[in-house]
């Protein structure tokens, strides 16, 4: 027979999962748009054009350098009051916007210097055989250059991926309601009862979920490693 406290912990845990899909739908929105910041950044940090270089530079000191909690309060908070002195209103903007922006702000500070990276190991040889067979700089970067940087850098996108998606346990500090938000509200709901196993169904969560983007990120790694070497043969 099924004891009561199992079906306690079991309810609690549905609870929890009713709101992964919201967790997972802002992890990866922020992922999508850090991943093309990151791919503009860090062409802009290898290309070294002065003015960009030094805006690129200053942004990404700033988001390696500040707590992501202060980033989401000066986007949340801030944002709309600067440009309100340009009479824009954002202030009716979902909190999921801002909460995207900051997060792809500060994940692509970190992403980029891994692709910078990986673009930096590729070679220039592999720029200049494009060259040789008729591409200008623009079709080798994203036919040649950027699928390898891809393939190379794999591992740490995806340990960037995890990152974030544990990062979006701060999505309640703005009043979403995702996985943490509602935690917040059964501990507030039950007085503080049962405070060890609330937390250690939503640890239990994020921990197989992180277990599954683990998976996911090995296939895909695996697949175009073997790709690679199928055409090297």
């Amino acid at each position: 027979m099924i004891s009561s406290e199992f079906l306690d912990w079991l309810n609690l845990l549905v609870k929890v999962i009713d709101k992964l899909p919201l967790t997972l739908l802002m992890t990866g929105l922020s992922f999508f748009f850090s991943l093309l910041l990151a791919v503009l950044v860090a062409i802009v940090r290898i290309k070294k054009s002065r003015i960009p270089y030094a805006i690129a530079t200053f942004y990404l000191s700033f988001m390696r350098c500040t707590p992501l909690l202060i980033q989401l309060f000066l986007i949340y908070f801030g944002l709309p009051q600067l440009l309100m002195v340009f009479d824009i209103d954002i202030n009716s903007w979902d909190r999921l916007v801002f909460l995207v922006i900051t997060f792809t702000l500060h994940t692509a500070a970190s992403l980029s210097e891994v692709i910078r990276s990986a673009y930096l190991a590729v070679g220039k040889d592999q720029l200049e055989a494009a060259y040789s067979v008729g591409m200008n700089y623009h079709q080798a970067l994203w036919r040649i250059i950027l699928p390898q940087a891809f393939t190379i850098s794999l591992p740490n996108i995806g340990n960037a991926l995890i990152s974030l998606l544990k990062d979006t346990a701060l999505a309640f500090t703005i009043g979403i309601i995702d996985i943490m938000g509602q935690v917040r509200i059964i501990l507030g709901n039950n007085y503080g009862i049962g405070m060890f196993e609330i937390y250690f169904t939503i640890a239990f969560v994020y921990w197989i979920t992180c277990i599954m983007i683990e998976r996911v990120i090995s296939y895909l790694e695996k697949a175009l490693n073997k790709g690679r070497i199928g055409i090297s043969k």
